[in-house]
């Protein structure tokens, strides 16, 4: 029998659906800091990402079978990542005590809450884009695919996945401008 660790996710996930716990085992353990700093993105905070990251693995389990094992499975566990991590996000809001301490931000604090309300820019951006722009842009940028091998994934020539990147591309900085998180100053490219 092949060592379960060299196997491949799809196959992985196979073996999850199929009631394999050494498969999940496996699973979870590749990818638990990948949706750790997912979950640690958005709560800011170790015990909610790590709560998270549980809630996270057992939606996978639970959901794995609606999983298309012809698409990469980063993007798909990002997005489970990312929901159960904002629904816990939520929760706390809405259960937060009256007295909470307010702890003095440092620059890399401020910088860090930036940097994650211009990714959450971005999600909302991509999730605007249609479907196979943004499979194209995904594929292009989260799983650093070639062009050919977006092309052979996607089953369209070379030059249907470049313009779907590259028109991608443009939807988002024409999303993100409106929603003024890029300057117009920055249009000036041209």
């Amino acid at each position: 029998m092949d060592d379960p660790s060299n196997l491949s996710t799809a196959t992985l996930a196979e073996q999850v659906i199929n009631d394999d716990a050494t498969a999940f085992a496996v699973l979870m353990k590749r990818y638990h800091t990948f949706v750790y700093g997912i979950c640690f993105a958005i709560l800011k905070h170790r015990q909610d990402a790590e709560d998270a990251t549980q809630e996270t693995f057992s939606r996978v389990l639970r959901y794995l079978h609606r999983w298309d094992p012809r698409r990469p499975f980063e993007p798909w566990l990002a997005t489970v990542a990312g929901n159960r991590s904002r629904t816990h996000l939520a929760r706390r809001r809405s259960h937060s005590p009256l007295s909470d301490s307010i702890e003095p931000q440092s620059t890399a604090m401020t910088e860090a809450l930036a940097a994650s309300a211009i990714a959450e820019e971005i999600r909302l951006a991509l999730r605007a884009l249609p479907t196979r722009q943004r499979t194209a842009f995904e594929l292009f940028h989260d799983c650093e695919l070639s062009y050919d091998e977006i092309a052979r994934q996607m089953d369209c020539p070379v030059g249907t996945a470049k313009t779907l990147v590259h028109r991608a591309r443009k939807q988002m900085v024409s999303a993100l401008r409106d929603r003024d998180v890029l300057q117009s100053s920055q249009r000036r490219a041209s």
